[in-house]
């Protein structure tokens, strides 16, 4: 398809476009894009898995493919939210270290993330490592104090900016932090064209879209001729289920988005480490958790601590588990303040949670 300009895609948008159209209501246009993997892959819901297991310790975990691309990840992706901040230096190369020990490969962080050290701290590790070629990294950009917003030479800058943090030629999967109402979404979606273009990034996706926004988008995407979002971040987990399981769920699965859930431990809540509010005092993040802390936080807490005990396991396992049999969900997003919890979130991967124990968690959850 050839590339509209900005000017030529405003002109037609409003015939494309739809304003009464339902939340997540698909338009005859948008086709959802083929997914990527050859014959030795299996796909559920947008999460394609390779047959091939990768080597890991405690046992093989299989890769997921992203949505329509061919980036294929690990089904924990390892956030640098916490490097700069909780973690430091010391920390974050044991942590990533561990991460690495279980074939993990799928890094996420963001160029607000501790203004700009966890990239810094991402890149020293993988230069340390000498492992690049083996990793997907994948930032954001958008909420930065010095390259706010989504405008084109602002977004461009930034993304220059994270590659010389980061210390890499690519970024592998580029993330809009922000849905920025300001600038119109074909100036965002040229100047990441162009981006990719230039072999600066591979593939991109949205981080606090709506659905219609999301749907919008890929009309834009169309008509401008230029390649759509591949992969979509979103606060799910547990404990905040609405906002995800209805209009974003209906268009990720229309559009072939490989889904990433942040904060998929409700900031260390699923963890089952706050059950009271005396410990909400004893970290840095338990102000973050503290309305988690009532009677339906604690029926949950309680309901993962049996379904933990009957597969041995720990809560933060059981609760990835859960977000790993939803459709659409490749890799949780998941932060760690040690090595040792590195060892929950590689558990999960190979947890297989009965159809009833993923019901009851749905139940009292809902």
């Amino acid at each position: 398809m050839a590339r509209l300009g900005i000017k030529q895609f405003s002109a037609v948008k409003a015939k494309a476009v739809r304003s009464d159209a339902p939340s997540g209501e698909p338009y005859a246009s948008v086709q959802p894009t083929p997914g990527a993997g050859g014959t030795d892959a299996t796909s559920i819901g947008t999460a394609t898995i390779d047959t091939a297991s990768i080597g890991t310790i405690g046992g093989p975990t299989r890769l997921r493919t992203i949505g329509a691309s061919d980036l294929r990840v690990y089904p924990i992706a390892m956030s640098g939210n916490v490097f700069g901040w909780t973690d430091d230096d010391d920390t974050t190369n044991r942590v990533l270290d561990a991460y690495a020990a279980h074939g993990g490969n799928f890094i996420d962080t963001a160029d607000s993330y501790a203004a700009g050290r966890s990239e810094i701290m991402i890149g020293n590790w993988m230069r340390s490592r000498r492992n690049r070629s083996g990793m997907v990294i994948a930032t954001k950009v958008g909420k930065s104090v010095e390259n706010p917003g989504l405008r084109a030479r602002v977004l461009t800058r930034a993304v220059d900016a994270s590659l010389d943090r980061l210390g890499v030629q690519h970024i592998d999967l580029l993330y809009l932090h922000i849905d920025d109402a300001d600038v119109e979404f074909e100036e965002t979606l040229l100047a990441v064209d162009e981006l990719i273009r230039a072999g600066k990034v591979r593939f991109f996706g949205g981080s606090d879209h709506t659905g219609n926004r999301l749907i919008e988008a890929r009309i834009a995407s169309a008509m401008v001729g230029v390649a759509p979002m591949v992969a979509l971040q979103n606060h799910y987990n547990l404990m905040h289920r609405t906002e995800y399981e209805g209009d974003l769920a209906m268009v990720a699965a229309q559009q072939r988005l490989g889904v990433m859930p942040r904060f998929a431990l409700a900031s260390g809540f699923l963890t089952g480490k706050y059950r009271q509010k005396a410990d909400l005092t004893t970290n840095p993040r338990g102000s973050e958790v503290a309305s988690y802390l009532g009677r339906r936080g604690l029926k949950i807490l309680s309901t993962l601590d049996s379904i933990a005990k009957a597969h041995e396991s720990t809560v933060a396992s059981v609760a990835l588990a859960w977000l790993l049999v939803k459709p659409n969900v490749v890799a949780p997003v998941v932060s760690a303040s040690n090595p040792l919890q590195v060892d929950d979130f590689a558990a999960a991967t190979r947890l297989q949670l009965s159809r009833q124990q993923v019901s009851e968690l749905d139940r009292v959850s809902s």
